[in-house]
């Protein structure tokens, strides 16, 4: 596969932490002629305008888009629908339109059937996130070494799927591809149940009486705080993630009761052998992200200290 890859004009419908960060790597790697984008918010428009997130910053989706070569959906998947039926009327012929969603069925449902002749279409999903948002939030190292999952459609061109592939290779990504219901299933393990147990923590300890709120605030541990880093993330994009996933996340959730039955029975029962040879086989997981170089073996899970 070629390395090489250039798009004269790409545009973001969306202005937040996935496409501001998409602007600032795609300037780093040289790949795009012009930047066009368009966001739902005024505010957020402003605010994109003024730190120049992009080349040319547009006041409907259909400007943006408007001879785009490249087009991406950065959007809350549950917009997907209304987004591609506003642009579909002004894409490019030869076109291709990506989106950077963490489900992947819904939005081929929402988006392949107004898909134009002679436009494409393949799945992205960068695997790389902060909890912050908005346009402020992005920073061009954002993709680099972790996996974008190329998710295409029955029926993609070869040539198409590779392109894409190399373009989020020249961000600074690994890729791999994956099909849709495979993509799905693969997600709500390692991203869409983890957040909503972490959801589900912190609202235990906000509900939780006997624990004052400055008592979680000045006494959080790591865990707890790595709990609410993840539940600082965006509501609505987070919503409707669980709404247009929800037999995968369902699925996930009821194993992951199952197993959290097994450990109070455990714990009531003083099983202590069953508890050390269940952490003991978790703990490898852990080992196994680090020797992958998806996250630090640092202290503080790889926060750096500040100086004094």
């Amino acid at each position: 596969m070629s390395e090489a890859v250039r798009f004269e004009r790409v545009a973001l419908i969306g202005l937040g932490l996935i496409a501001g960060s998409m602007s600032l790597a795609m300037r780093r790697a040289g790949i795009a002629g012009e930047i066009t984008g368009y966001a739902r918010s005024a505010a957020t428009r402003d605010t994109a305008r003024e730190i120049s997130l992009v080349d040319r910053v547009c006041d409907s989706a259909q400007d943006a888009v408007k001879d785009a070569d490249l087009v991406v959906l950065a959007v809350p998947v549950g917009a997907m629908a209304d987004v591609m039926a506003d642009i579909a009327p002004v894409l490019k012929k030869g076109a291709l339109v990506t989106d950077v969603g963490s489900v992947k069925r819904s939005v081929f449902d929402a988006v392949l059937p107004q898909l134009p002749e002679g436009v494409s279409f393949v799945g992205s999903h960068p695997m790389a996130g902060t909890e912050h948002s908005g346009p402020r939030a992005g920073f061009a190292e954002l993709f680099d070494n972790r996996w974008c999952l190329i998710v295409a459609p029955e029926g993609a061109e070869e040539a198409t799927v590779e392109k894409l592939e190399t373009f989020w290779r020249a961000l600074g990504s690994q890729t791999e591809r994956m099909d849709v219901g495979h993509h799905d299933l693969v997600c709500a393990v390692v991203s869409h149940a983890p957040h909503l147990i972490a959801y589900t923590m912190v609202g235990v300890a906000d509900d939780l009486s006997r624990v004052t709120d400055q008592e979680v605030i000045k006494f959080s541990a790591a865990g707890f705080r790595d709990f609410t880093r993840i539940a600082a993330s965006d509501p609505t994009m987070w919503r409707d993630v669980f709404l247009t996933n929800k037999e995968a996340t369902l699925e996930i959730l009821g194993r992951f009761t199952e197993e959290l039955f097994a450990l109070q029975r455990a714990i009531r029962q003083g099983d202590g052998e069953h508890l050390h040879d269940y952490f003991t086989r978790t703990r490898a997981i852990r080992r196994g992200i680090i020797e992958a170089g998806q996250d630090t073996d640092a202290p503080d899970f790889g926060r750096a200290k500040k100086s004094d």
